[in-house]
């Protein structure tokens, strides 16, 4: 007892802990160090986005001017009243305006017709940085002649080149060139909106500038003093907002760019921070089985006299030394991963990258991959302090102690808390911190208990009478040591990860691809003067097309809400308002509450319908009076019923809804809806449309199918590479289960050997255990995905979920394939020791 007392009393020695803690892992470095290579690609993760980040906010800083092309831009969608005139006519040492609307664009070589973005531009912006043409003089050229720039994808995608000709309404223009890059725009947007620049001053000629028109009007502005800006911004920034005009800088422009890419390193960083969480549950579950290992040593230390607290610290500085190095490997692969980013985003980043090493990213990740790799490590170096020299006389690996460990539920704690605060970094917001932690830990322990369910259940269905090898490969899943649960919850996350946004992918498209129906329109055509329309469906009559609707809109302001204009809400009263009259609800509308109203009563009130989302955002309820300034002439209306509206139903919806009888007088235009059979006919009836009234656009289902399709596989690539990590994680978390636990794997190797087993038997027991493992893994994440995806479809995009099986059955044959591979193929030395030698060894 009194050697003991001293013992525990004498100051620790921590020179020789360090000699120690070298010494004893020069037999399990190998192990050591395929343990924390489970952390190495989240780390490594981590530092590539943490990396590209920097050099993206500072490459964002550097060229914020080329970004914005002018010191200051002002933008409106209506034209600027003469008052406003006078502003802009005293704004700048140098000034240049744009007018942007959407039209159909036709190629008179081709004969083909695409719904683009017309930017008429007058003046020599951008005032920073270039238009890059192909070829570079068209950039010039096109301002002085009646000539065109192209998006480059839209004349790849047309076969045409510089000499060719394009229609924008009533005129016809020359190709200059191929547009490659204008200030603000990517690769994305060029995908899903086409670009076309014109001289203004050939406006007015192709009849697209009428009233009615939905133009976006745009000045901008270059100042010799940028100082100077900052004080006539203070002074009429006020006046412009009450105009209507959106006004912004070099600064704000800096601002709302950096904001929006902010938003998507917040999610790779979160998407690298799951593969790191995963690689720590594995690193947990193999210290916690090497520390079991280490019992006896550990006794032995124990009853040479060593400290409790001294054999603590020879394992943690074990564990620290080689996450640290772990860390380091990480943050070096991260730095190489980096530069192949730009190349994954170049289609949504509107700045040159120039990537460099970030010093900072690196520390960051090494400091991260250090603290999780000690805290998921922690629980299981805690019990180190617990053995006693009395456990050098057991053989057995019984528990250390009976008695619960209040440090235990403190790392536990730290745990939570470091996930919790390293996600609040990422988000800058709590509420979302606190909701995707908690989502992680529910998807985990959705993971065990699915898990553990389907074991429970396989046990059951496989008590009959099944072969000797089934039942043995079933058994190893139970093996002491053989982290079973661990390897199906980081193997089915990945699942999860990737099979998630397959099925969210499916259900987008899915929802869109329900509209083109036989019954369904999956044609719109729109600004369609009212002295057009009649002409217009004799037309679509002449292809054999149904008219499936004609809706006249008229174009309102809102002035009033209960006689004051709020404060809070002045957005809303800035811009112009898209309405229709209707006697009854179309199929995409739900009455919820309040009473339709189809007819206005001559002289009686106005009773006026909401969409629910937009009286929410007004602040409005029944009964509540609004003001509306329709084309000049103010009418008084009444909130009379809220409805709720699927948005992507393919048809015109509208936030506010009028009753007939109100605006049948006003000015207005109109929306004609048709289902055309296939592509071939929809060509045809596109051409004719645009031949026959170059003012009148349509839009294409099928085309918004194949851009949104585009779209999401762009997407999709850049999420499956972040999910990569996750999965590739999960393959080094298996190969270092299963290295593991392979002594334990010899010795049953060796008995089966012993009692008559052939190669061939051993073989097949291990890949059929692997079969169970991979299918349990590939099946849980496939379920958790299903599930989660289910709730997505049903509570957040309200659209019917029916899954493909086949791409289902593909990605859980490839996941179990992958499993059964790598088991066998890590188990495969196994075989050829000679059980002479295992058995001497184990005596």
């Amino acid at each position: 007892m009194q050697n003991k007392e001293t013992s525990e009393s004498r100051a620790i020695d921590l020179k020789w802990v360090f000699k120690m803690a070298w010494r004893d892992s020069r037999k399990n470095r190998s192990r050591l160090l395929l343990f924390i290579a489970s952390i190495v690609l989240g780390i490594a993760a981590l530092v590539a986005v943490y990396a590209f980040r920097d050099n993206l906010q500072r490459d964002i800083d550097d060229q914020a001017k080329t970004l914005a092309g002018a010191d200051l831009i002002l933008e409106s969608r209506q034209p600027a009243n003469p008052e406003t005139e006078k502003i802009i006519a005293n704004l700048g040492d140098e000034k240049a305006a744009e007018r942007t609307f959407v039209s159909m664009l036709y190629f008179s070589k081709s004969g083909n017709s695409r719904l683009g973005q017309v930017r008429a531009l007058e003046g020599n912006y951008p005032f920073y940085g270039p238009i890059e043409t192909s070829p570079a003089a068209a950039e010039k050229n096109f301002r002085n002649e009646r000539q065109a720039l192209v998006d480059q994808t839209l004349m790849l995608q047309f076969g045409v080149k510089p000499g060719d000709s394009i229609r924008v309404g009533n005129l016809s223009f020359q190709i200059a060139g191929a547009l490659k890059k204008a200030p603000g725009q990517t690769g994305i947007v060029s995908a899903v909106n086409p670009v076309v620049y014109i001289p203004m001053k050939y406006l007015e000629q192709t009849g697209l500038s009428k009233t009615g028109s939905r133009i976006q009007y745009k000045y901008y502005f270059k100042y010799n003093q940028p100082a100077q800006l900052a004080k006539v911004l203070k002074q009429l920034e006020p006046k412009l907002e009450k105009e209507g005009m959106e006004v912004q800088t070099v600064a704000s422009t800096k601002e709302n760019t950096g904001k929006s890419f902010k938003n998507v390193s917040r999610f790779l960083a979160l998407s690298g921070f799951i593969a790191l969480l995963l690689g720590c549950i594995g690193v947990g579950s193999a210290i916690q089985v090497y520390i079991r290992e280490k019992l006896t040593s550990i006794a032995t230390l124990r009853c040479l006299g060593v400290k409790s607290s001294e054999a603590f610290l020879i394992y943690l500085i074990q564990i620290a030394g080689i996450g640290l190095l772990g860390a380091v490997i990480g943050a070096i692969l991260g730095t190489v991963i980096q530069f192949l980013l730009p190349y994954l985003l170049k289609d949504f980043i509107p700045v040159e990258l120039t990537m460099n090493i970030s010093w900072y990213a690196i520390g960051q990740g090494i400091a991260v991959g250090l603290i999780i790799a000690v805290l998921f490590a922690m629980p299981s170096l805690l019990t180190v302090r617990l053995v006693s020299p009395l456990n050098a006389l057991r053989l057995s690996f019984e528990k250390t102690t009976g008695k619960r460990d209040p440090l235990k539920g403190l790392v536990y704690l730290l745990i939570f808390g470091f996930v919790l605060g390293f996600t609040y970094l990422q988000m800058e917001n709590w509420t979302m911190a606190a909701v995707f932690t908690l989502s992680v830990v529910v998807a985990f322990v959705l993971l065990f208990a699915l898990s553990r369910g389907m074991m429970v259940i396989l046990r059951k269905v496989l008590s009959g009478p099944l072969s000797y090898l089934w039942r043995q490969g079933f058994a190893n899943l139970y093996r002491p040591n053989n982290q079973t649960l661990m390897l199906t919850v980081s193997i089915g996350l990945s699942t999860a990860f990737i099979a998630t946004l397959f099925f969210v992918q499916g259900i987008l498209l899915n929802r869109l691809s329900l509209s083109s129906g036989p019954n369904q329109a999956n044609m719109v055509m729109f600004d369609i003067q009212t002295s057009q329309a009649k002409a217009l469906i004799n037309l679509v009559k002449t292809y054999k097309l149904p008219v499936l609707s004609q809706v006249p809109i008229v174009t309102v302001r809102l002035e009033k809400i209960n006689g004051k204009k709020p404060v809070s809400n002045r957005s809303a009263f800035n811009g112009e308002l898209r309405v229709t009259f209707q006697e009854k609800l179309t199929s995409a509308e739900t009455l919820v509450e309040g009473q339709w109203t189809g007819i206005a009563k001559p002289d009686g009130p106005i009773y006026v319908s909401l969409e629910e989302g937009y009286a929410k955002r007004l602040k409005v309820k029944i009964g509540d009076q609004i003001l509306f300034n329709v084309q000049g002439m103010p009418i008084n209306t009444i909130v009379g019923s809220l409805r709720s509206v699927n948005w992507a139903q393919m048809q015109t919806n509208f936030r506010v809804v009028f009753p007939k009888g109100v605006l049948e007088e006003a000015p207005q235009f109109q929306v004609i809806t048709t289902h055309v059979p296939n592509q071939q006919r929809s060509a045809e009836v596109q051409t004719a449309v645009v031949s026959a009234f170059p003012n009148i656009s349509v839009i294409d289902l099928g085309l918004v199918l194949s851009v949104l399709d585009e779209l999401f596989s762009k997407i999709g690539f850049v999420i499956q590479f972040m999910a990569t990590f996750s999965m590739a994680t999960g393959w080094i978390v298996l190969i270092s289960a299963v290295l593991t636990s392979k002594g334990q794997r010899l010795k049953e190797s060796v008995l089966l050997r012993t009692l008559g087993a052939s190669r061939k038997q051993i073989l097949s027991i291990t890949a059929i255990e692997y079969l169970f493992l991979g299918s349990l893994s590939a099946a849980t994440g496939l379920l958790l995905a299903l599930s989660g995806s289910w709730a997505l479809a049903a509570f957040v995009f309200d659209a019917p979920f029916t899954p493909a099986l086949i791409p289902i059955a593909l990605l859980f044959g490839s996941i179990t394939s992958l499993v059964v591979i790598t088991g066998v193929w890590s188990s495969r030395g196994m075989l050829s020791q000679p059980p002479l030698a295992v058995l001497r060894k184990d005596l």
